[in-house]
């Protein structure tokens, strides 16, 4: 087995923030000016010091040919990670070996020269990967061709918009033949024409040149259909890693936690959901019948009311829509609490996980009075264990009741 292109090991990065108090009273002021005049006699800095770890103990290690993506929440030590990786930021603690040449894309702005042309600058960032003028020319033409900037390729890239000013970097990064290739969220300035460009690139650079790529976002649709393996920054620790899927599934499963809230005295809303599964537990068999069950609080009667219900895929991708709609007749004629009991006969959803997502409103138009995303995680398996190639979780989501027959034409 080869040596792995990336390997991190015990890897930290702590920042200090200075800050002056702010202080009401004289006497507090008096103390803190004391306290001041301490500090800068002894660290030379009259600021009150606060340590924060953006990166705590961080390991993995990624083979050549891998593309992994690093998904957490902001804050969690994603974009410091890739700036150090990148040796734009220096680690407080750990060890970093990268096997190769790093082409890095973090942000709008980071390594043109902005006095520079176009042209200018695609051979300077040639030059800093170590390439020779002669190599850069090969490609020269198919990063101008992929990045459709052909017009201003003599004009200063300070006077780029953010989108040309991405489409160029990106070029740059991909076509210069990087042995590891690190690409933030950045990507999102494009328009989602060129994303999906840019993620094919990716793709090709991976799976056909054999480089590495590490991918940040926050569309975990794409990182999905793009990386094999997934990192979970929490906190600035790693919080798991593994196949995308699964780390995405966590992931989700760990924010729709933190999504479920509890309704407020004298408010009308979404008290408590339950589903009732074939295979009891979170586990439904495909095909079989499956039961929600609705709790909803109110303290005064409700004459119209909408509540619609969305089952979500594990990348939070609505596949089904139901809902109850009661405008002519009275839904609650008195305070209380009220039980929405919804029936699926049969559950014909793709295997894999989904969550629940369910709105409760007047009709249209009317009042919003809960919203309660990430409800009641389930599994939805089959029976026949025969692995069959339509039931891929990217072929479908959903299969509908069929039957076929079979005629001999003479």
């Amino acid at each position: 087995m080869s040596l792995p292109a990336i390997e991190v090991s015990g890897l930290s990065k702590r920042y200090v923030i200075e800050r002056e108090s702010r202080h009401d009273s004289l006497r507090d002021t008096l103390h803190h000016s004391a306290r001041k005049l301490w500090r800068r006699l002894r660290w030379g800095t009259g600021f009150e010091r606060e340590e924060f770890w953006a990166l705590r103990d961080v390991s993995f290690s990624i083979q050549p040919g891998e593309v992994v993506g690093i998904i957490g929440r902001n804050g969690a030590g994603k974009s410091t990670l890739l700036k150090i990786l990148s040796r734009i930021t220096e680690p407080t603690a750990g060890q970093i070996t990268l096997r190769g040449r790093v082409a890095s894309l973090l942000e709008v702005g980071t390594g043109f020269h902005p006095d520079l042309s176009g042209r200018e600058n695609i051979y300077l960032n040639g030059a800093i990967l170590g390439m020779q003028r002669a190599e850069i020319r090969k490609k020269f033409d198919e990063i101008v061709a992929f990045a459709e900037v052909e017009r201003f390729l003599d004009t200063p890239v300070k006077r780029y918009s953010s989108g040309m000013y991405v489409r160029l970097a990106f070029a740059v990064a991909a076509h210069l033949e990087p042995e590891i290739l690190i690409v933030d969220e950045v990507l999102a300035v494009g328009d989602a024409q060129f994303q999906k460009k840019c993620l094919g690139k990716m793709q090709d650079v991976a799976r056909n040149q054999g480089r590495t790529v590490l991918f940040v976002s926050h569309d975990l649709n794409a990182m999905a259909t793009l990386t094999n393996g997934c990192l979970w920054l929490q906190a600035g620790q790693v919080g798991m890693s593994g196949p995308t899927r699964e780390v995405i599934g966590a992931y989700l499963s760990r924010l729709a936690a933190g999504d479920e809230k509890r309704i407020q005295a004298n408010k009308t809303g979404i008290e408590r959901v339950e589903i009732e599964c074939s295979g009891g537990g979170i586990t439904q068999w495909f095909g079989e019948p499956m039961r929600i069950r609705i709790l909803l609080a109110h303290p005064q009667p409700i004459v119209r009311a909408c509540l619609s219900l969305q089952i979500l895929d594990s990348l939070r991708r609505p596949v089904t829509h139901l809902w109850i709609y009661h405008d002519q007749q009275t839904f609650a004629d008195s305070s209380g609490k009220t039980e929405l009991v919804c029936d699926l006969p049969k559950v014909r959803l793709n295997v894999g996980n989904y969550h629940l997502r369910i709105f409760l409103s007047e009709p249209p138009g009317g009042r919003e009075w809960d919203v309660l995303d990430g409800a009641c995680n389930f599994e939805v398996l089959r029976r026949d264990q025969s692995n069959l190639w339509g039931w891929r979780p990217d072929t479908a989501a959903y299969f509908e009741e069929n039957s076929w027959t079979i005629r001999k034409q003479t």
